[in-house]
């Protein structure tokens, strides 16, 4: 829910909106959800509606991951009432929202974060390329709600979620899909 209580007014959101905060892990979602969330905002983890559903069964040893059925983690989205707030997961924008924002980083910086995780050097690269070659974003793209991207390479966490908010006020061409391209990374991380 919209903080009542802010002098925020957002002109793009709407009671009864839910908006995807989406990107390769690592670019910043668990970061700026916290600060929604302690700004009022009603935010939902993905990864915590797939436990409370019993979502997480099969697990993938190679990629230290569990697999999820986005028709599993609608159906469980649907059953958890949430009407409205931030649905935040590498995950989200897979699911019936209204509105997706793609949290973005430059694959090497996202490299650097990944490994000072300790994740494993082949995790690490997976993600560098799926970064690289606008995977989450591409996937945004199918669905019918709006999409935009932030780069958090260079911001602080508290820059990001001012991003997040400013696309949710209505400001939406600085953070227009198409303004990233890393592209020439692929490369480098194939």
């Amino acid at each position: 829910m919209a903080p009542s209580t802010s002098s925020f007014v957002p002109a793009v959101y709407s009671s009864g909106m839910i908006i995807a905060l989406t990107g390769t892990p690592g670019t910043g979602k668990s970061t700026v959800a916290r600060y929604l969330s302690s700004q009022g905002w009603k935010v939902l983890e993905v990864n915590e509606l797939a436990k409370r559903y019993g979502l997480l069964k099969s697990k993938d040893v190679a990629r230290d991951s569990f697999e999820l059925d986005p028709d599993d983690l609608q159906q469980a989205l649907v059953q958890e009432g949430m009407g409205e707030g931030v649905l935040v997961g590498h995950l989200a924008h897979l699911l019936d929202v209204n509105m997706v924002i793609v949290l973005r980083c430059h694959p090497s910086k996202l490299a650097e974060r990944l490994a000072d995780r300790g994740w494993p050097l082949a995790k690490v690269r997976e993600n560098a390329l799926a970064e690289a070659l606008d995977i989450i974003l591409a996937e945004s793209m199918d669905g019918d709600a709006p999409v935009f991207e932030i780069d958090t390479t260079e911001m602080t966490p508290e820059g990001a979620a001012e991003a997040t908010l400013s696309i949710l006020a209505g400001e939406n061409e600085k953070y227009a899909v198409g303004n990233i391209d890393w592209s020439e990374e692929a490369l480098l991380w194939s």
